[in-house]
């Protein structure tokens, strides 16, 4: 596979290069461009002259025969595009493979929204001043798109973006994580191999943050498409262009209620895998979970033999249950928050030690009490917390009881149980007898509060980046 990477933009000059590693064993696997603010310069210049000259925009049925070429490549480079992914981003084989497999579906979700795409007659004649008039609108492309993606699924996150603002007819630029930015280029190069004019669809891993943030808040971007940490993102919103519209996507808790009557047996691989998967280091992972209290040890004492089952290790190895962290200080980070619930007397009933400096296990606490860091904020690491409780609708005021809410999920054979969780708790979508990271990339997938803003999946990102416009048409003989 190709171990160098230049800069995704036509004309512009890289003024360095970062070494992309292993977040495994710290091997080596490519070395990356990086573009300055002269980079950043030339790809707002390419993009925002791509749009402004209509005679330069793409037809749809090209557009669509882009996207279907890229699926087709895209299924005969499956294996080498699942290794790499799992590769930078630490994600074990297994699931890179899922990932590329619906990255692949997601392109092709990008064509069946193209084929749906329509305005809507506005109505007329209905009063003196509306008569002899008919309206309707059509949809156009936004402007220029500008987008800022995550390390945890290298790949498909930046088919959630991409993908949609070439369905729709927009120039996008994309700035993946310096840590995974391998699977994002590789899309990009296999866009153009499948005949994306160029220009249409530029990358760069930038040499600062400064650089970044000269990027996304310049005049020319018409839409600002962010899945990353809160902080950063909601700093980058209030210093947009005006005018420019955006979308956040950051992280979550993810709390769940689980009731007594419960069927167990499914309930608890459903909750491990959500809670170990991808190290736990997904916005949607199950971290919180309240469970009545005459089951609740039984619940977390289940989860941890889970846990313990799972396998940790090298993500590339087709047996690997649990790869990587990220970054070492990660590591370091989420040791030191489950110490902390184990001296305030949270109950460590599995893992809870490093095994390597990338590598964390499987870990479940008991009962976290509420001053505890983990109890307060999103640990982005293989750690579920069970909390017992009695009322349920005071699970329901702890679980509600943080800044953020993106997707929750209620376990109970009792229809009324489950309707009143969902009235209740915070949150975009209550899963029912389901885990929270359960996602298919069509759905609506939106953070609340601190968690996000706007909504995601491909067909609501599609909308986003168009707007509506209107023809009033007058005539005598309407």
């Amino acid at each position: 596979m190709t171990d160098h990477f230049k800069l995704q933009i036509p004309g512009a000059k890289a003024n360095g290069k970062v070494d992309v590693t292993a977040p495994f064993d710290g091997a080596f696997i490519a070395s990356i461009e990086t573009g300055g603010p002269d980079a950043v310069e030339t790809a707002l210049t390419t993009a925002h002259e791509l749009f402004s000259n209509r005679n330069n925009w793409l037809s749809a049925d090209s557009r669509i025969a882009v996207l279907e070429k890229t699926a087709a490549i895209m299924q005969s480079r499956f294996d080498e595009l699942a290794i790499e992914a799992a590769r930078e981003g630490g994600k074990p084989l297994v699931d890179s493979k899922v990932e590329v497999a619906r990255a692949i579906d997601g392109i092709k979700n990008c064509i069946e929204v193209m084929r749906g795409n329509h305005g809507e007659e506005i109505p007329m004649r209905l009063n003196p001043a509306s008569m002899n008039r008919v309206a309707f609108t059509t949809r156009e492309p936004i402007g220029v798109v500008v987008a800022v993606s995550a390390f945890n699924h290298p790949l498909n996150l930046a088919v959630h973006q991409i993908g949609p603002a070439i369905a729709a007819g927009c120039p996008v630029i994309i700035k993946p994580a310096e840590d995974t930015p391998l699977s994002c280029f590789r899309l990009i190069g296999i866009l153009l191999e499948a005949g994306l004019p160029e220009g249409w669809c530029q990358g760069v891993v930038t040499d600062s943050h400064e650089t970044a943030t000269k990027l996304v808040t310049d005049p020319r971007v018409g839409f600002f498409s962010f899945i990353g940490s809160a902080k950063v993102g909601w700093m980058l919103r209030s210093k947009l262009a005006p005018g420019a519209r955006c979308a956040l996507e950051h992280g979550g808790v993810a709390p769940v209620v689980v009731a007594a009557d419960a069927d167990l047996d499914d309930t608890i691989p459903l909750l491990a895998k959500a809670g170990f998967y991808h190290a736990g280091q997904v916005c949607v992972s199950v971290q919180r979970v309240y469970a009545e209290k005459r089951i609740a040890r039984k619940l977390a004492q289940a989860i941890a033999e889970a846990g313990n089952r799972m396998t940790v290790g090298d993500p590339t190895l087709p047996d690997t249950d649990i790869g990587p962290i990220i970054r070492h200080a990660e590591t370091e980070r989420i040791h030191e928050w489950v110490q902390d619930a184990v001296s305030k007397g949270a109950e460590l009933l599995c893992g809870g030690e490093k095994i390597a400096d990338s590598l964390y296990p499987a870990t479940v606490l008991l009962n976290p009490p509420e001053d505890a860091i983990i109890s307060k904020n999103e640990i982005f690491g293989p750690v579920i917390c069970v909390y017992e409780y009695e009322d349920i609708d005071n699970a329901i005021a702890r679980a509600n009881g943080l800044d953020v809410a993106f997707q929750a999920a209620v376990f109970s054979k009792n229809i009324d149980t489950c309707m009143h969780a969902f009235r209740r708790l915070d949150a975009s979508a209550v899963m029912i007898n389901d885990h929270t990271a359960f996602r298919v990339d069509w759905m609506p997938f939106a953070g609340l509060k601190h968690s996000g803003y706007g909504t995601g999946g491909i067909p609501h990102t599609f909308r986003d980046m168009q707007i509506e416009k209107m023809m009033v048409i007058r005539s005598p003989s309407l």
